[in-house]
């Protein structure tokens, strides 16, 4: 794309002042440079970003795709530029990334407490996004990369494996299954079953191994998020077959898990990125850091 960074500033001006008049105003620009600056950027892109009426300044659906990758470009040069003059312990920047959100919760703390230990000064923004909307943001360029259970389908991505998180059993402590060491499929069949919905990345994934296991299970409980599936476990209304990184990895005085066997079925975790594409210094480090922990 053939356009300016001072292009892309003036499209972001008047997408948040919401006026012409604002935006060339804050910018120190008049009103024609404005708008030749948004033309040259609609004319880079190959189609309008905005509709412009006499009160109202609009997003086109195009420029509603661009806006976030027009973010990250502008909020990452310019912390590039801080970082330049900043050394050591001072070094500046920013990371951006998406995150399965049962990653988010119970893992990545621990890799962001390391991280700013280190790097006290570079700022972190997570999106806690389910598997396929992960997956579009890394494809979009929105993030710099992402941590889900999938991507290698796609071509322009490449997914590393860090871990197979395996499925567990959830169950109350005075649940009967809770005696038990290693459950096995059949001893669910006669219980409430909790699960996400079907379009999930773990739903698809789970039903797809049990199937190919000519294992059926009957679902009672079907919800969007997987915390509420502990939730539902917590209150005593069904027990849960979910993934083990989701579930509480301390000490829970209601909740315990139990392994799954014959088969164990696990959802690779790992790290998904554009191929070609060349990450920030603050996210190189943080990516290191992140695999040499979840290696380890």
């Amino acid at each position: 794309m053939n356009c300016e960074l001072l292009d892309i500033r003036a499209f972001l001006a008047v997408v948040d002042m919401r006026s012409f008049h604002k935006a060339a105003r804050s910018l120190n620009l008049s009103q024609p440079a404005l708008s030749r600056r948004i033309q040259k950027l609609e004319a880079s892109i190959g189609a309008p970003i905005l509709e412009r009426t006499t009160r109202n300044v609009a997003l086109t659906a195009v420029g509603t795709e661009l806006l976030p990758l027009m973010r990250r470009m502008i909020e990452e040069f310019d912390s590039s530029l801080f970082a330049v003059r900043e050394l050591g312990p001072q070094r500046t920047g920013q990371v951006t990334i998406a995150c399965l959100p049962t990653a988010a919760f119970y893992f990545l703390p621990t890799v962001i407490k390391r991280f700013n230990d280190e790097f006290p000064h570079i700022r972190i923004r997570i999106l806690d996004l389910p598997a396929n909307e992960g997956v579009q943001a890394v494809a979009r360029g929105e993030v710099e990369f992402g941590i889900n259970l999938m991507g290698a389908s796609d071509p322009d991505l490449s997914f590393d494996t860090l871990l197979d998180d395996p499925f567990v059993l959830a169950c109350r402590r005075d649940h009967a299954l809770a005696a038990y060491d290693n459950i096995h499929w059949p001893q669910l069949v006669n219980h409430r079953l909790i699960t996400v919905y079907r379009s999930s990345g773990n739903r698809v994934l789970l039903d797809s191994a049990l199937a190919k296991a000519n294992i059926k299970l009957n679902w009672f409980y079907e919800v969007t998020h997987l915390s509420t599936s502990l939730g539902l476990v917590e209150a005593g209304l069904g027990i849960s077959v979910l993934p083990r990184l989701a579930t509480p990895q301390a000490e829970h005085p209601i909740l315990v898990t139990r392994a799954i066997v014959d088969p164990i079925i696990s959802r690779p975790i790992g790290i998904v990125r554009r191929r070609g594409a060349t990450l920030s210094p603050s996210a190189e480090h943080f990516l290191e850091m992140l695999t040499d922990i979840w290696r380890t």
